[in-house]
């Protein structure tokens, strides 16, 4: 990256993408979590070659003119994505899996829209969520006061008791803290973070001096996955498609925080530059078996913050993260309805009061909200495509932006 303050990694977004392209709950439940991991891998390093191949044709440069109704319809549908998956944790004692099974056997919502998963993914999803929220009487109580309260204090602790001299993310540990006391001090039912997997110390890959404990997998393995076969119907067109769309949507996020680095604090950068970095980050995610990267806004505000001045403060960053690992265990009894809580008040506000969204008039409008929905019942990258397509029809075809031009003149 060419900016001090970016940081990258794992989103929330690239998760859920990923997710939703790999249909990642099926897969894990006939193959196996090791299968997926090396499935997530593959697909980490085709997403690193499109980035790439994206980079050389030159669309980092026009990235930079996304339509504005499509990004922000986009944003909103992806935290909306975010809060349907992270809700289930939050109400129900066997989160996700428990709600699938009351949604099959009680909502009839749910056994309407089955039929059209396999062109709208996440519409199941969406629609589960709509069960739980209308049925109150089936929720879980421990964790969802669990939840409740800590959505609440992790939003407003800082109106509500903390002293305001305390550095941000204080909540976020006061929360998580006192729900993995709780886990641990009594007989908690719900789903917890559980056995964090260890390595072998002495593994790893080793620069000089520096030894970094990370497994590295196995390339020749990556080759063989059987990708095309599982997930994309045996076609190799499809991956390429899909792997250039996630790259191009994946790249959104580097691009909506370098530019408000820019605007605030004169940083200028390199959209070409960004975007293969986007794509040596994955092809690295995928040797060591992570999910595809990108920029991360929340952290990238947080180096900021404390004062970040080189462009090694993210390697640094997940140098740390690396190091600390072994000491992760710690988390194991943390409930995931805290977990959830955190997320949820990262996104709640934004899904609730969507300003950008509210801020577009008429054919803006139209675009932006049916992105966010198409994003939401889809999958991030169709939705996204189908609001350039949307897009492209009112101001490319029936000349809905050159009319409103005219009238602004």
């Amino acid at each position: 990256t060419g900016g001090p303050f970016m940081n990258a990694g794992v989103t929330s977004i690239t998760a859920l993408m990923a997710k939703a392209d790999l249909d990642g709950e099926s897969y894990v439940a006939q193959y196996g979590e090791e299968e997926y991991v090396l499935l997530v891998s593959a697909y980490s390093m085709y997403i690193g070659v499109a980035s790439a191949v994206l980079a050389l044709v030159g669309f980092g440069t026009l990235a930079k003119s996304v339509p504005k109704p499509v990004r922000t319809g986009f944003k909103w549908g992806c935290a909306v994505g975010v809060l349907v998956s992270a809700l289930p944790n939050g109400l129900f004692q066997g989160g996700g899996s428990e709600l699938k099974q009351l949604a099959k056997e009680q909502s009839l919502l749910n056994s309407y829209v089955a039929d059209y998963k396999s062109y709208c993914p996440g519409i199941v999803n969406a629609a589960n969520v709509v069960f739980a929220m209308t049925s109150p009487w089936l929720w879980s109580l421990i964790p969802t006061i669990m939840f409740v309260l800590g959505t609440g204090f992790v939003m407003r602790g800082k109106d509500w008791v903390l002293p305001s001299f305390l550095p941000p993310g204080t909540e976020v540990v006061l929360v998580t803290a006192a729900a993995a006391l709780y886990s641990m001090n009594t007989d908690y039912q719900g789903a917890i973070v559980g056995e964090i997997p260890t390595m072998d110390q002495s593994a790893g890959i080793t620069l000089g001096p520096i030894h970094i404990p990370v497994e590295v997998v196995d390339v020749s393995q990556l080759w063989q996955v059987p990708l095309i076969e599982r997930c994309f119907h045996g076609s190799v067109v499809n991956l390429a498609l899909t792997s250039l769309l996630f790259a191009a949507v994946n790249f959104l996020s580097i691009l909506g925080i370098a530019s408000g680095f820019e605007s605030e604090n004169g940083i200028a950068w390199s959209a070409p530059r960004e975007l293969l970095a986007q794509g040596v980050g994955c092809v690295a995610a995928a040797l060591v078996g992570s999910p595809p990267v990108s920029g991360s806004m929340s952290r990238s505000l947080v180096s900021r913050m404390t004062g970040a001045t080189s462009k090694l403060a993210c390697l640094v960053t997940a140098l740390v993260w690396i190091y600390l690992q072994p000491y992760m265990s710690i988390m194991s009894p943390t409930p995931k309805a805290a977990l959830s809580a955190v997320i949820v008040s990262a996104v709640l506000e934004g899904i609730v009061r969507p300003k950008g969204l509210l801020q577009l008039k008429g054919s803006d409008a139209l675009v932006g909200w049916i992105t966010g929905i198409a994003t939401v019942l889809t999958s991030p990258t169709q939705g996204f495509a189908a609001g350039l397509v949307l897009y492209g029809i009112l101001y490319g075809i029936f000349g809905t932006g050159k009319d409103r031009k005219e009238k602004t003149a």
